[in-house]
This record gives C-alpha cells, sequence and structure tokens, in this order.
C-alpha cells in the first residue's frame, strides 16, 4: 500500500511541475495548495531533494523545482525515494531481495508468487508512467503563487 507520504510527494512533484524550469514553488505554497501539514512537507522535500528528483533555492525568491524535465522523472522515482522497494515483501523485490526465513523452496512459495504478481504490475504502471504524463491525464491546479529563481 501507497504511504501517506508517498502520496504527498506525489501531489507536491504534480505541483512543481506545474511551474516552468526557470520557477521555484515555496513550500508554503505547495503545502497550502495540495492540503499537506508543512512539517511533514518538509520531510518529504528534504527526501526528494536528496535522491535528487528536486533542487531548492534559498531567500526571498528561493523554493523547489525539478531537478530534471517532468518526462524524465517517473512516479516509481517518486515512491522508491520515498517508501523504498515497491515490492509488498522483501523476498519478491528486485532491488532489495532478501530471503525468507520461513520458506524452503522459494519458487514453491505461494505468498512470494502473489507478491511478484503484486510488485510487476505496479511496477509496469509507476516506471512507465512519467510526471509529465500524469499531469497531463490530471490537469491539476498549480499553485497560487510562483516565484523566478535568480540566474
Amino acid at each position: 500500500m501507497l504511504s501517506n507520504k508517498a502520496k504527498y510527494a506525489l501531489k507536491a512533484m504534480h505541483a512543481l511541475a506545474a511551474c516552468t524550469s526557470d520557477e521555484t514553488l515555496p513550500s508554503t505554497d505547495i503545502a497550502h495548495a495540495q492540503n499537506i501539514p508543512k512539517k511533514f512537507l518538509d520531510l518529504i522535500l528534504f527526501e526528494l531533494r536528496r535522491a535528487k528528483l528536486l533542487t531548492s533555492a534559498r531567500g526571498q525568491t528561493g523554493g523547489y523545482r525539478l531537478a530534471k524535465p517532468a518526462a524524465k522523472i517517473t512516479l516509481a522515482d517518486i515512491v522508491r525515494a520515498i517508501d523504498g522497494p515497491l515490492a509488498p515483501i522483501a523476498c519478491a523485490s528486485v532491488t532489495a531481495y532478501e530471503r525468507c526465513a520461513d520458506c524452503d523452496v522459494e519458487r514453491d512459495c505461494p505468498v512470494n508468487r502473489a507478491m511478484r504478481a503484486v510488485r510487476n504490475a505496479a511496477s509496469d504502471v509507476l516506471d512507465s508512467t512519467t510526471l509529465e504524463m500524469s499531469c497531463k491525464a490530471t490537469r491539476r491546479k498549480p499553485a497560487k503563487r510562483r516565484t523566478k529563481a535568480l540566474a
């Protein structure tokens, strides 16, 4: 299941995708427009910045912007940056695989088989959907105030 943190990250990234590449959006504007608690959003933005999906600028015209074009960021990039692997259990993960202690033969485990199918389905959708595609599909309103970044 998608965490609230990842859901808020997706909403924040959608708001930022509505900005032009030279604009920044303050976290207070994102929080207000997307109905996200400001302190929680600040933690999320920090993680997205650490994952190199966002950049930030300080000062009066400061705020956040996408680190690369929305067409180059997938929804999976965002979810993985916040929630980690897409697989619901470690033995079904591609990127963070860990063998289950209670399985003798993993390929015979019905839970593993089902959870790999869940991971594959989620990955198929999230890895093939860019932030740009998602924005076009939802046509979300951008946050009200935008500021120009200092060049």
